[in-house]
């Protein structure tokens, strides 16, 4: 369960975050993404666990149909789809090291009263604070059916929060909702569905 638990949370890089994840995608060279009209899932996803779909698999399979039936695609349960969408998501454990001076000084009171506030003696001492944190990243992955070829891939990298835990699908909406932004165009040519994201 607690696998289960750290996957859910990879897939949601950075939803609760007010910088949001860092987001890429890849269009494969001499690919037309228009040209395509049917999609559907492979199986086992890359977020299924021996066989066995998982709560995250079913959040990206929800948030996906949703981003790309807005774009015109249509989704077929079969295996003669133009597109196959895979999913794939993880996390791992970072570690900053960060150093700051902190000015340290002399008091003006009791001996040094002499002083009055003057001049005095300063330093610095650099003061060390070690910080752990997971980074998760979820891809998004299209493929022709046919040529059994990557054409587009999505991916959302940044800082795991412990806000995503409690509400893991709608972080994953949050999440392929901005790597759909990067998608390049619509089934057929079709203008693009509005109102559909929030």
């Amino acid at each position: 369960m607690k696998r289960l638990l750290t996957l859910a949370a990879a897939g949601i890089v950075l939803a609760g975050c007010s910088t949001g994840p860092t987001i890429r995608a890849n269009t494969a060279p001499g690919a037309n993404l228009q040209s395509y009209k049917t999609y559907t899932f492979v199986s086992p996803l890359g977020t299924d666990r021996s066989g066995v779909e998982t709560p995250l698999s079913g959040y990206f399979k929800e948030a996906t149909r949703r981003e790309m039936d807005a774009r015109g695609y249509q989704f077929v349960e079969s295996g003669d789809a133009d597109l196959l969408v895979n999913f794939g998501a993880n996390a791992r454990n970072e570690t900053d090291v960060r150093s700051t001076n902190v000015s340290m000084g002399v008091g003006y009171g009791g001996y040094y009263g002499y002083r009055g506030g003057m001049y005095g003696a300063s330093w610095s001492s650099p003061e060390v604070e070690t910080v752990h944190y997971k980074v998760g990243t979820a891809n998004i992955d299209v493929v022709d059916s046919r040529k059994k070829q990557l054409v587009w891939e999505g991916l959302a990298e940044g800082k795991l929060t412990d806000k995503v835990m409690k509400d893991p699908r709608g972080a994953v909406n949050l999440v392929v909702t901005e790597i759909f932004k990067q998608f390049p165009g619509n089934a057929g040519g079709a203008a693009p569905a509005t109102g559909t994201s929030s």
